[in-house]
Parts: structure tokens; sequence; C-alpha cells
């Protein structure tokens, strides 16, 4: 199976609070409490902080089968995550074959892998009362989606869903830039809808690499809203090629796996 034997994309998740004034962080909203401190209860708050983020990161515990673990997010919502997480997990299957690749869905609130994937219906359980991803395209995947219904709503308390991102942190390889350029179908001229460059500004104020950019292109979204993403329907498109070079980024980027 080679270096890395099982690759596991997560896709991010968003963060929402309930009642109260909000304020936006990860693409979505966080609850915040009007109530005013004082000098020494602010200095005690901060000392807390210090002291809590010298911890550093939880423990990172390995994944039973998985060398790899790569982690798509974004610092809000409605940037494409998902499709970007679809397309990725198909683009390194197609770089290399001889790789197992799996997708998880960590959006609790609007998963929508289900979908990008064309797959439906309940995992099966296995003997050890572990569910087993459902497959398509080659990619396992298991998504909050697959356990509710799809207008179902979700209610995680925060507690819960921070303690499941926590156990995602990982590295950062880079930064892709989404939906970087609309090129006109009929006069092909070029438009940079939501401006030019910022994710390489970003990229040189955080020094990290940039790994690639995707087109703002009508045929990424109709392939994922048919369940065909477009590196499995339009292999030989220039957007499903943007894609793969990403994922040759990614791979060169990889740290060596565990023994």
């Amino acid at each position: 199976m080679g270096t890395w034997q099982r690759l596991l994309l997560f896709r991010g998740a968003s963060l929402r609070g309930c009642g109260g004034a909000y304020v936006p962080l990860g693409g979505s909203r966080v609850l915040v409490l009007g109530r005013q401190f004082s000098g020494a209860e602010s200095e005690t708050l901060k000392q807390r902080r210090t002291q809590i983020m010298s911890r550093g990161l939880p423990k990172q515990k390995p994944i039973d089968g998985v060398k790899q673990v790569i982690v798509v997010a974004s610092g809000k919502g409605g940037v494409g995550k998902s499709t970007t997480a679809v397309n990725l997990a198909l683009a390194l299957s197609a770089n290399d074959s001889s790789k197992a690749v799996g997708l998880l869905d960590v959006d609790v609130y609007g998963p929508s892998i289900p979908k990008m994937m064309n797959l439906k219906g309940d995992p099966e359980l296995s003997q050890s009362n572990l569910m087993r991803p459902l497959l398509n395209y080659g990619i396992a995947c298991m998504s909050m989606g697959f356990l509710v219904e799809e207008t179902a709503p979700i209610v995680w308390r925060g507690l819960m869903v921070m303690s499941a991102i926590e156990k995602l942190l990982r590295q950062v390889l880079g930064l892709v830039q989404n939906m970087s350029v609309f090129q006109c179908p009929k006069c092909k001229h070029k438009t940079h809808i939501f401006g030019a460059d910022g994710a390489r500004r970003l990229a040189r104020t955080l020094d990290l690499d940039i790994l690639g950019d995707i087109p703002l292109h009508l045929n990424i979204r109709e392939a994922s809203d048919t369940g065909q993403p477009i590196v499995f329907s339009q292999p030989e498109s220039d957007e499903a090629k943007a894609y793969l070079r990403i994922a040759t980024e990614v791979v060169r980027r990889l740290p060596p796996p565990p023994e």
C-alpha cells in the first residue's frame, strides 16, 4: 500500500450558539454573553486563558488503519469546503489508485457529503459495534447525514461539538483559494468576483503555502448537485485538473506516516 496505507479526509464543521448576541466565527455564530467583568475578574480570565492555551493541542490519538489525516476547513461558511473535500478525495484516489481514501463529513449541522457523493442509507454495524462507511466512486464516506432524515434538525450541545472538533486538529499543509476567478462562458473574460490573490496575501501573513486555485465555474456546482463530482464525471476538464494539481501538492507536503 506504499508509505501511507489509507488517507482520511475531514470536511470542516461549523459552530453555532443559541440565544443572546452573536458574533461570526468559522462561518457560523457564537453566543456572546453581555456581562461586564471587573478589573480583577478580567485579569483572572486572562490568566485562565493563558493557562489553557499553554497546554497546547489535544493529544492526537491514532485511527486504526489510517496513516494520514487531511482536514479541509475555513474561517467561514459557504465557501465550498464540502465541494473541495469531495473533489480532493477523488483527486487523491485518481492520482494514486493504490491508496485507499476515506471521507469523513464533520459538519454536524448541515451535512452535504451524502448528496455530493450520491449516497443514501443507514451504515451497517461491525461486530465491534462500529459503523461501516458507505462507499461510492471508490471513496469510503461517513457523515451525520446518514444518521438523520435530510430535513430533520440536528441539536448538539456545545461541548459535544467542541470535543469532536478538538480531535480533528492536525498540521496545516497550506491554503486553497476556492472560487478564485469567474470566466464568462461566452466571451471568456475573467473576473475576480471575490477579489484577486486574497489567499496569497493571507498565506504570506501566516507563512503558509498556496496549494492551488479552484475557479468559480457552473460545471463544479452542477456536478456536485447531481451527486457526480467533477473529478469523477469530467476528469479531463480544466476544473477537475485544478483539483488533481492540488491533490499532488497535498501529498507532496504530507509528513511521514507514523510507524
